[in-house]
């Protein structure tokens, strides 16, 4: 059998899974939300109290940044609290909370290490706020977003909201191609949330109705991904999560492709064991509709495909480099890749298995593009589109191959390793 007959199937789950997406965003609740503004109730006597807590460890060079941001959000100052919480920080966190401590608006929690999970509810039970939100400490709200995330509550259905979250200021190309990479997302959240499809609640401002997090028993440790853990909570519960597409977030990105790994890792590998433990019974669940008959097998599908498709791609590639050098040996290279010593696109190596992957990455530069329009994100993509078309496919693998294994050994690695 020729191996490349193994990644069809999963190429046309990959067409078909980003064709759904497209058709879902022309939908008439994807409309809908768009045209939604946060101007829909101008009366502010009606606008709900809001919490915005920021769980810290070790972020004294962005705390001070992400609070001002904070207080920079245009909304009545009346309504809005801020909470502070140090979990444990070992370096100066604590000095770099401590010029808030006189803001009317802020409150601030020191406390013994215990994980995100902890900081969060320690912030909560200070709170009586009718909503409560997440900002990590590397992150930064436009002014507006808060009032965009508020808009999702008028549905009493809707008990958390999530934002659209790009990078802030990419520096080098492994930045600006997870900002192409985010892009991407916010056009998934968006189509997602129109069919109530979202299984996870970014740290980077997502918010919830504060007394259903308090009946759901507050957040959990999740596997180091209590925002997912938490998502899953609340649509295993028959509630709702909206998102608010307009709402602006900016969060610090890893430089390194080794923090990078160290973060995707953790992303993935939570993922699996949350919905392969926990909740697997979401899974092809009919009474969760799209998200548990499409979506969460569709991702599931997505961790097998990436490993199995650069496998693939790799025994490809040395397969066709052995025939090369045996059918060429002793004719110079460029003449046994260009015929004549000109290119002639006749012998270029275009099958159906290329053709289906090329349809594949056209897609989703066309999501990407899409998810920054209906965002409104301004600054160039560029270099983010170059840097996502031919280092993204190269890099996952190896995240997705360290999470599987990790999950296959029992292995549980820090948060920050």
């Amino acid at each position: 059998m020729n191996p490349e007959m193994l990644a069809y199937p999963f190429l046309f789950i990959a067409i078909f899974f980003e064709s759904f997406v497209l058709v879902t965003l022309l939908s008439k609740p994807a409309r809908l939300a768009r045209l939604r503004r946060a101007g829909e109730r101008t009366d502010e006597s009606a606008l709900p109290s809001v919490a915005v807590m920021v769980p810290c460890w070790n972020e004294a060079s962005t705390i001070g940044a992400t609070c001002d941001s904070l207080l920079a959000l245009q909304y009545p100052k009346e309504k809005l609290e801020i909470i502070l919480v140090d979990d444990g920080s070992t370096d100066t966190t604590k000095e770099a909370m401590s010029r808030f401590k006189e803001h009317p608006q802020i409150r601030i929690i020191h406390k013994e290490n215990g994980g995100k999970h902890t900081a969060l509810n320690a912030g909560i039970a200070i709170t009586n706020a009718e909503l409560i939100g997440c900002l990590d400490a590397d992150s930064f709200a436009e002014p507006d977003a808060l009032r965009e995330i508020v808009s999702c509550f008028y549905n009493p259905q809707v008990v958390a909201a999530t934002a659209a979250m790009s990078i802030h200021q990419p520096g080098n190309i492994l930045q600006h191609m997870q900002n192409a990479e985010y892009a991407f997302g916010i056009t998934l959240r968006h189509a997602f949330a129109s069919i109530n499809g979202l299984y996870v609640t970014p740290g980077p401002f997502s918010f919830y109705r504060r007394e259903i997090v308090i009946a759901l028993g507050g957040f959990r440790y999740g596997h180091q991904t209590e925002d997912m853990e938490m998502a899953l909570r609340i649509q295993h519960a028959g509630y709702e999560i909206e998102n608010a597409p307009r709402a602006r977030v900016y969060t610090k990105a890893p430089s390194t492709i080794a923090k990078l790994m160290n973060q995707r890792t953790r992303w993935i590998s939570g993922f699996l064991r949350n919905i392969l433990g926990e909740y697997r019974n979401l899974i092809c669940s009919r009474n969760h509709g799209v998200l548990g008959m499409l979506i969460l097998p569709g991702a599931i599908l997505s961790v097998a495909s990436g490993i199995l498709l650069f496998a693939l791609m790799l025994f490809l590639f040395a397969r066709n480099t052995v025939t090369a050098l045996e059918v060429r040996e002793g004719i110079p290279l460029y003449y046994a890749l260009l015929p004549h010593g000109t290119l002639d696109w006749f012998y270029l190596p275009v099958g159906s298995y290329t053709l289906l992957a090329i349809i594949v990455l056209l897609a989703s530069i066309a999501l990407i593009t899409i998810g920054r329009s209906i965002s409104k994100t301004t600054g160039g993509i560029f270099i983010g589109l170059i840097s996502y078309t031919f280092l993204y496919g190269l890099i996952t693998p190896f995240w997705l191959f360290r999470a599987v294994s990790d999950v296959a050994r029992g292995k549980r690695r820090g948060w920050r390793y």
